[in-house]
C-alpha cells in the first residue's frame, strides 16, 4: 500500500518563500462593491448606510433618562433642518412641519408607510396615552411618507387623530431617517410582525403595494419627536434603526411631562 504523502506546515511554505526577511508585502486588493442595477443602470435600491438607534435627550427635558449633552448637541440643528419642510393635512391643507410644535408641545411620529402593520401598532401605543398626553397639554402627531389619500385611509383604519401626509419625503430626508433594504427585512422586524398578526394587527397590502410607497416611500424607517413650544425646543429624537425599532414610551412620557 503506498505511503501517504506528508502534509505541507506552514513554516515550510514560509522557508520557501525567496522574499528577504522585513520586505513589505502588498496589500491586497479590495474587492469591488457590486450594485443591482436594472435595465436603465440605474441602481434598483439606493441604501443610505444602517444608523444606529439615535435617543437624545436635550438639557430642556429631564436629566439622565438617555443619551448625554454631548450626544444631545447634533439634535440642536434639527429645527433649522426642518424649516421650509411642508406637510399635508387630511383637507390636503399644506403646514409647515414646525409649526405643528410652535405654540405648544408635541409628539411627532413618523411612520414607515401607511400600509405598514408596525406602523399601527405604533399608533395604538401612542393613543393608549392620549388621556396623559391631553392632561399635559400635549398634542400627538403621525405623520406618514404618503399621499393624502393614504393618510385619509390609515386614519379611518386606526382612528387616530393629527395624521399628516408628506408626500415628498422631505422630514424624512431631513432628519436623515434609515432608509434601504436592508433596515427593512430584518430577523427582529420578521419576529414583530408575526407577533402582531398573532395580536390581530394587519397590514393594508393595498396600501403597502401602491407606486409611491414600493418605489420609495416604504423604504424609510421613521422615529419620534417631542418638540415644543417653540420651534427650537426640541426636547427628545429617536430615529429607528431598523423597521419595528420602536422607542421606550417611558422615555417619550419624561419628556412629554417632566
Amino acid at each position: 500500500m503506498a505511503a501517504r504523502a506528508p502534509l505541507a506546515m506552514p513554516h515550510a511554505a514560509a522557508a520557501a518563500d525567496p522574499r528577504p526577511a522585513g520586505a513589505p508585502v502588498a496589500p491586497r486588493p479590495t474587492a469591488p462593491c457590486l450594485r443591482a442595477r436594472g435595465t436603465s443602470g440605474v441602481p434598483l435600491l439606493h441604501q443610505r448606510p444602517v444608523q444606529r438607534a439615535h435617543r437624545l435627550l436635550l438639557p430642556a427635558a429631564r436629566p439622565g433618562a438617555i443619551g448625554s449633552a454631548a450626544e444631545a448637541a447634533p439634535a440642536e440643528g434639527l429645527a433649522q433642518k426642518l424649516q421650509g419642510v411642508e406637510v399635508f393635512d387630511l383637507s390636503g391643507k399644506a403646514v409647515t412641519i414646525v409649526d405643528l410644535w410652535k405654540d405648544r408641545k408635541a409628539v411627532i411620529a413618523f411612520a414607515r408607510h401607511f400600509g405598514c402593520v408596525l406602523c399601527r401598532k405604533k399608533a395604538d401605543l401612542l393613543a393608549e396615552k392620549q388621556d396623559v398626553m391631553q392632561t399635559a397639554g400635549v398634542a400627538l402627531i403621525l405623520i406618514g411618507p404618503g399621499s393624502v389619500e393614504q393618510a385619509n385611509a390609515f386614519c379611518e383604519q386606526t382612528k387616530f387623530k393629527g395624521v399628516y401626509a408628506d408626500p415628498t419625503h422631505s422630514s424624512y430626508d431631513a432628519l436623515e431617517f434609515a432608509f434601504g433594504l436592508f433596515s427593512t427585512f430584518t430577523p427582529a422586524a420578521g419576529l414583530k410582525i408575526i407577533q402582531l398578526y398573532r395580536e390581530g394587527y394587519r397590514q393594508d397590502w393595498e396600501l403597502s403595494f401602491e407606486k409611491n410607497t414600493r418605489t420609495k416611500g416604504g423604504w424609510y424607517q421613521g422615529g419620534l419627536l417631542v418638540a415644543g413650544p417653540g420651534i427650537d425646543n426640541i426636547l427628545y429624537i429617536h430615529k429607528d434603526k431598523e423597521a419595528g425599532d420602536d422607542p421606550d414610551m417611558q422615555d417619550v412620557l419624561r419628556a412629554c411631562c417632566p
